[in-house]
């Protein structure tokens, strides 16, 4: 049975709407929500919550219905990029506010609290009003009054958005082991890969009001089913034609460089190519499997570093190919501009859209 089931919502607001959306999660999943700006992602999350009734659908967690429950009965948490912390009451305060409503006593709140605080390393600042803490220190207020109260469901609005990179990272780690030690259910909203790779197990992606894609994280980042979603979650897409099929293959001419894909085409031989970049292995000498890879020369047209990242331009028969590989490897092999190397592209890594 899911722990939480959406099962064909709903919703009508004025000009925009969610049509039709259908997902699963099981207890402990970690579901990143991603999509363009207003394409539906908060509206899903605010009515999972309660705060808007849905013209069609239903809503279920842990196999009970609450669609039409209360907000305050539904035991949800939600984190929004603000924070929403109450100005004029301490940290502790702000903390102890949504527990008061399930929680009468002061002592047991007090422990609970002191426990949530020691987690989230905000001992210190109990004291403290929000107008004197920094962005991280709001950050981890906000998620220890959400999580204090024991959510079934935790929802968070692109809660690390607002922070600077190093704070970002190292909220990102404290709240990855917080939720596997309380074992939380998570719907996450970003728009930052990084939060993606480093937390989520499952993707959902939305457009218009729609989810056009939900399953695992490796399955909708290296298979998408749509030249939209290859291009949202960072491939590369191509035009190629099919020139031949064999044994569950398809050899795919794209502006002249034949690539083997593990799929075969049974139809229109005009087809588009997803590729991810960091799934382009380069080589300075030719390697000598070929074993279910595609292998061609290819010209290092230019590169740039981003952090530990470097991403590279090589270009082979007029064809652009993308890739992604750790700096400390690009230094290793001496990589130059100008400079011929061999790339290497699983035939498996090709997706034919």
């Amino acid at each position: 049975m899911s722990f939480l089931s959406v099962n064909d919502l709903h919703i009508d607001l004025g000009q925009f709407s969610l049509k039709g959306v259908s997902l699963d999660l099981k207890k402990g999943d970690y579901l990143a929500v991603m999509g363009p700006t207003g394409s539906g992602k908060t509206i899903l999350l605010e009515c999972i919550i309660g705060f808007y009734k849905p013209r069609q659908g239903q809503i279920f967690l842990e196999g009970r219905d609450i669609t039409n429950e209360k907000p305050e009965k539904r035991r949800i948490g939600i984190v929004y990029q603000d924070y929403a912390l109450l100005p004029h009451l301490t940290v502790f305060k702000n903390i102890e506010y949504g527990l008061k409503k399930i929680d009468a006593g002061k002592e047991s709140r007090k422990a609970k609290i002191i426990k949530m605080a020691e987690l989230l390393n905000i001992s210190h600042i109990l004291h403290r009003k929000p107008e004197t803490l920094s962005g991280g220190e709001q950050q981890r207020t906000a998620l220890a009054r959400a999580l204090v109260v024991e959510p079934k469901l935790l929802l968070m609005d692109e809660p690390l958005s607002a922070l600077d990179p190093k704070t970002r990272h190292n909220i990102r780690s404290l709240l990855r082991k917080t939720i596997e030690k309380l074992d939380i259910t998570v719907l996450h909203i970003t728009h930052d890969m990084d939060d993606v790779w480093s937390m989520a197990n499952k993707v959902a992606i939305f457009k218009n009001g729609e989810l056009l894609q939900h399953n695992t994280r490796e399955q909708v980042f290296n298979c998408p089913e749509s030249s939209f979603l290859a291009d949202f979650v960072g491939a590369v897409i191509y035009d190629g034609r099919v020139v031949s099929n064999c044994g569950g293959k398809s050899l795919v001419d794209i502006q002249g460089l034949e690539l083997s894909v593990v799929e075969k085409v049974k139809s229109d031989p005009a087809v588009k190519v997803a590729l991810r970049p960091e799934n382009v292995m380069v080589f300075r000498e030719k390697p000598t499997d070929a074993f279910e890879r595609n292998i061609f020369e290819a010209t290092l047209d230019d590169f740039y570093h981003e952090g530990n990242l470097c991403h590279l331009s090589y270009s082979s028969k007029g064809v652009r190919i993308p890739v992604m590989m750790m700096t400390n490897s690009f230094y290793e092999m001496d990589l130059k501009k100008d400079q011929s190397s061999f790339l290497a592209i699983r035939s498996h890594d090709l997706r034919i859209l």
